[in-house]
């Protein structure tokens, strides 16, 4: 069995960042929404006014990680949080909230990381961009 392969278009991360950046705006939180392809390679970058340079890095490597590892990274924080010290060395891997990967139809797509409010805010942000566009 053939499975048509899914890929996430420049379009598709505008609706997705569309619908995060209203999230953002309804809470007054000015944050960076970045968007990964499936191989981790930005795709599309948002920073709203106000919001803090630092967060464009940390937004693109919460995306990255999150498409790298195929999970959230509140995993990678909860790890650690709990005293599981070795997955700081684990390559790639962000143990800061606020990176969700996309899934399309059972495929991982790509990824969505926000920066620039607390950790937990980041990641409703994220998920308010993935519910919008209905991935």
């Amino acid at each position: 069995m053939t499975m048509n392969k899914l890929t996430l278009t420049l379009d598709d991360a505008r609706k997705i960042a569309a619908g995060a950046e209203a999230e953002a705006k309804s809470n007054n939180w000015p944050v960076v929404i970045a968007i990964v392809d499936e191989g981790g390679h930005l795709l599309y970058l948002q920073r709203m006014n106000e919001a803090q340079y630092g967060s464009i890095q940390v937004a693109i490597e919460k995306a990255q990680a999150a498409i790298a590892f195929r999970r959230p990274t509140k995993v990678w924080e909860e790890n650690i949080g709990e005293g599981r010290l070795r997955y700081l060395n684990l390559p790639g891997a962000l143990p800061i909230e606020g990176g969700l990967p996309i899934i399309i139809e059972g495929q991982f797509v790509g990824a969505i990381g926000v920066s620039g409010v607390r950790s937990f805010q980041d990641a409703q942000i994220a998920q308010a961009g993935i519910d919008t566009f209905g991935a």
